[in-house]
């Protein structure tokens, strides 16, 4: 090894100077990114794809497709904006969520009843006058836009000189930054086309479809979020995702390097420095279109569009919106946006980091010296052999990182400059000493992989306050005698934090697992809802899924953690009720939360499950909802503290399958026949079936809720109450 050192030092001679000048000369040449080394790059991102194009499954993405059967059928374009207002229909009746449209209505259609009667004076009076009063076309298609979720679209234009004269405003979208301004980094436009004002009016978003083409005319990467005319906007597949999702504010995550993010829709999508994205690819697939023709005639299936993010855009080929992909065929353009929700929805899209222009650069210079420092020494057969090598070892972590990560590094640089720089030694080498021979060298540089980028919680995305009224059920829980379980810990501070770290995970899984939103933890309790942002079917069933879900884990846990650990006793209260859910707090901090009358009732039912010694306490009208699926027992109508309407309160035992047991069904009946004696003042049954409660040898031990009624009854039979009595317990606690 020491005579292999020496050797090089005494080689390094004029070769390496001249080669160590045609790094730094490659570098600039990188700094400056001019078209072939742009389109190499591009190329090779490309072949990635092509070799592992994205997997086509069936998702709530739909294209209604103006093709050519459609022109057929229809007639030639552009259709009579009422067509259009039957496509908006057609598909909201097919149960379309949103509705997008690829497309721009900028001018009046000449096709209005009143333009057709100016544009034909020979007309009789009669027909002028009756087609004069008749409604535009633009209000039928206005009044169709109203009707749904619906996007229109719009496109950036490169020159502020376009429609200077009656240039329409931009209608500003609520937006907030996170982090840095990301104005520096945003692409910017002077000014858009846009739909007539009467449209826009009426419509729930406005997405720019613009997507500009790479050096090479292929379109790769589209924007999610941009500026035009001074305003933020959003791209049209992301605002048709927040329309959908609810229409809430969006936001720009954005730090020293750039835009790391858009948040929308409550998720990060992760974006390039100056807010576009990287779809990946699938081939062009004729299940995500749905023939304009069929939907307006009635041929589709009922339900075909049902919870789906519909696009409107052409295939047709006379429209020739058709556009270059990185497959290597062509595809129509509204398939490029649907195809960015597709990525959207299944976290698929393509990542080309912040520091992959830095990595690369490194990567270059750490090739380039080592080929600068081994070449010479090595000869030319060595040195061609072991290049190959290690360009095949980089070429291949190019491709690892694409396959397994997602991520878009070029190889075809630091490939390219290393080869020249070997190929410039080989020829000095060569040409100066053409005799010599050097060891082979037993080691040489690894390839370091980037990492992963982490995924982060998503915050809200607005800085707007307020909400929407929405029927919710919400769910709060509570550890039982927490004080002392924490002054068990009191030498211990990392084990308590531990435990609760367990327990919580435990319960957090068990609400995530039921499609529910988890808005808060405070301390070792949790509140949570369910049927925001997102409608959940069944909701109220969701929650009590989870609530008895909540009491197994914890069960497991203890069980888990043995003897050595203070059990854990968990109460819950579930309630379901109108809300108002979004954004609450201050201009400066907010949280995503709900409130609401049902959700000071939860906070209460989940107090009360200790007062009844139950585990899980539900209101009425969660009860009312799944009375049919769960083992429920009426437990008291009280009046919470805090509220002046009683409430009827049950307790929840298990599923459907408790439900038909037979001892439950007994001790059910048990327990209604108590309550029924106690509040017609019958002591004596009430007390006889109380105790009947308290020997029940159902799963669930009522000892503590049957105590709690006999000496209720006990009071009753010594005091009784007077003639104005309503059988209402008043809580004095919460």
């Amino acid at each position: 090894m020491y005579k292999f050192i020496k050797a090089l030092i005494r080689s390094f001679r004029r070769s390496r100077v001249l080669a160590l000048g045609l790094l730094t000369l490659l570098l600039i040449l990188r700094a400056g990114d001019p078209s072939p080394i742009e389109t190499a790059r591009l190329k090779s991102f490309d072949l990635f794809q092509q070799l592992k194009p994205r997997t086509y499954t069936q998702l709530p993405v739909a294209i209604i497709d103006i093709d050519d059967p459609s022109l057929t059928e229809i007639g030639q374009w552009p259709w009579p904006r009422t067509i259009i207002a039957d496509v908006i229909h057609k598909a909201a009746e097919q149960g379309a969520v949103a509705i997008g449209f690829d497309m721009i209505f900028s001018e009046p259609d000449r096709l209005s009843p009143a333009l057709v009667a100016t544009d034909n004076p020979n007309l009789p009076n009669e027909i002028r006058d009756a087609l004069a009063a008749l409604p535009s076309n633009e209000d039928v298609l206005s009044r169709a836009i109203s009707s749904a979720r619906v996007v229109v679209g719009q496109t950036s234009i490169r020159s502020s000189v376009f429609n200077q004269d009656e240039k329409a405003s931009v209608i500003p979208v609520p937006h907030a930054f996170l982090g840095l301004d990301p104005d520096p980094y945003l692409q910017k436009f002077p000014d858009i086309l846009q739909n007539l004002p009467q449209l826009e009016e009426h419509a729930s978003g406005f997405g720019v479809f613009t997507v500009r083409p790479d050096v090479d005319g292929v379109f790769r990467r589209v924007p999610l979020v941009m500026k035009v005319q001074g305003a933020v906007r959003l791209g049209l597949a992301p605002e048709l995702l927040r329309i959908a999702t609810g229409g809430d504010a969006f936001a720009i995550r954005s730090n020293e390097a750039g835009i790391e993010g858009l948040v929308v829709a409550r998720q990060l999508v992760t974006t390039d420095a100056d807010g576009s994205v990287w779809p990946h690819f699938s081939p062009s697939q004729r299940g995500r279109y749905v023939s304009a023709a069929d939907l307006l005639n009635d041929r589709l299936p009922d339900g075909r569009l049902a919870g789906h993010l519909v696009l409107v855009g052409t295939s047709a080929i006379g429209l020739e919106d058709f556009r270059a992909t990185p497959l290597g065929t062509r595809m129509a353009g509204v398939e490029i946006h649907a195809q960015v929700l597709e990525n959207i929805l299944t976290q698929t899209l393509l990542l080309r980091p912040n520091y992959a222009i830095g990595a690369e650069l490194v990567l270059t210079v750490v090739l380039g010296l080592i080929a600068i420092a081994l070449t010479p020494a090595l000869g030319a057969r060595w040195a061609i052999i072991c290049s190959g090598v290690l360009l095949t070892g980089v070429a291949y972590g190019a491709w690892w990182a694409f396959d397994t990560h997602q991520l878009l590094l070029d190889p075809s640089f630091p490939l390219l400059a290393t080869a020249v720089i070997v190929l410039a030694l080989i020829l000095a080498n060569y040409l100066r000493e053409e005799r010599q021979r050097q060891e082979i060298r037993t080691a040489f540089g690894q390839y370091v992989s980037p990492d992963l980028v982490e995924q982060l919680s998503n915050e809200p995305g607005a800085l707007a306050l307020g909400g929407e009224t929405k029927e919710l059920t919400l769910l709060f829980s509570d550890v039982r005698g927490f004080t002392t379980i924490s002054e068990s810990y009191k030498s211990d501070p990392q084990g308590l934090t531990r435990l609760m770290n367990q327990f919580l995970t435990v319960l957090s899984n068990a609400i995530l697992s039921q499609n529910g939103t988890i808005d808060k933890f405070m301390g070792d309790a949790v509140m949570a809802f369910w049927n925001a942002p997102l409608d959940i079917k069944d909701h109220a069933r969701s929650a009590c899924i989870a609530a008895l879900e909540m009491q197994k884990e914890t069960k497991l846990l203890n069980e888990a953690n043995g003897d050595s650990v203070p059990s854990i006793d968990v109460g819950i209260g579930v309630n379901s009720g109108t809300c108002v859910v979004g954004n609450m707090g201050t201009d400066a901090r907010f949280d995503y939360s709900a409130l609401g009358d049902p959700v000071n009732l939860a906070a209460r039912l989940e107090g009360q499950s200790k007062t009844y010694s139950v585990g899980i306490v539900i209101g009425n009208a969660t009860a009312s909802a799944v009375e049919t699926s769960f083992a429920l027992l009426e437990l008291d109508l009280i009046r919470v503290k805090g509220k002046s309407e009683p409430e009827r309160i049950f307790g929840l035992f298990g599923d459907e399958t408790v439900a038909n047991d037979p001892e439950f069904k007994s001790v059910a009946g048990a327990n209604q026949a108590m309550l029924e004696a106690y509040r017609s003042r019958d002591w004596a049954t009430a007390a006889a079936r109380a105790e009947e409660l308290s020997r029940s040898d159902f799963a669930q031990p009522l000892t503590g809720y049957a105590s709690l009624w006999q000496d209720r009854i006990r009071q009753a039979q010594e005091n009784p109450p007077g003639a104005d009595w309503d059988g209402v317990y008043t809580a004095t606690s919460k």
